[in-house]
């Protein structure tokens, strides 16, 4: 397999006119590099409640938006108290 990878890299060496120790340290540093790029941060898990906020605004935004998709005066501010009211906060 490191015949393979040497095979490769030396054209390429040839061609950049990079030592091949610079160009290998290269190619592994990217490829590195992507693994820890693949594995995403797992982030928090959504609440109940969350999950319900989301649903209940995304359902009432229409109401208080324009035909040209701007919200209307204070209609961001009114959805928001909306949705909450639906998904069921501020029972303290």
């Amino acid at each position: 397999m490191r015949g393979l990878a040497d095979a490769m890299l030396m054209p390429v060496a040839r061609v950049t006119g990079l030592p091949p120790a610079v160009v290998q340290g290269f190619v592994e540093g990217t490829t590195t590099g992507a693994v820890a790029a693949g594995k995403a941060r797992k982030g928090k898990k959504t609440s109940a409640y969350g999950r319900k906020y989301k649903a209940a605004f995304k359902r009432v935004a229409s109401k208080h938006k324009k035909k040209n998709g701007k919200w209307k005066a204070n209609g961001f501010r009114a959805a928001v108290k909306e949705a909450h009211r639906i998904a069921g906060g501020k029972k303290r």
